[in-house]
């Protein structure tokens, strides 16, 4: 037969952070080496969505313009413009940015400023390779 073992009633974790402001809000940070987890960039995702949702209305010829397009949505021609401007990135930034793993460089009014149209160009315009090589 086995004894029965005693299970304490606390448990006392140390878990070492430090907590920083940005922007008005509080975050933790990790000490230095630690893997940061995945965030995803939930305004980044939504325009990225938006630009390819409006890339397929205007390739389907519903809309001529997008002018048309944008006094439908209800948004000002010209930041449908930068938005659309999106979906000429390169594949491997909208994958960083739709799994989380892009750098905190890489923020929608930085994508929304002109860049490169050659993929190869692209890293290097929004200088988001960090130590670990993340976008």
């Amino acid at each position: 037969m086995t004894q029965a073992m005693t299970i304490p009633e606390t448990i006392t974790i140390h878990v070492p952070f430090r907590v920083v402001k940005r922007g008005g809000r509080k975050e933790m940070q990790l000490p230095e080496g630690t893997p940061l987890p995945r965030r995803t960039n939930n305004t980044l995702v939504k325009a990225l969505a938006r630009a390819f949702r409006w890339k397929r209305i205007l390739e389907s010829s519903e809309f001529t313009t997008i002018a048309e397009l944008a006094e439908r949505e209800g948004i000002a021609p010209s930041y449908m413009t930068r938005v659309l401007r999106l979906t000429l990135l390169a594949p491997d930034i909208v994958e960083a940015i739709l799994d989380g793993t892009h750098g905190a460089e890489v923020t929608l009014a930085r994508v929304l400023e002109p860049f490169p149209s050659s993929w190869c160009d692209q890293p290097h315009h929004f200088s988001c390779r960090s130590e670990s090589g993340r976008l």
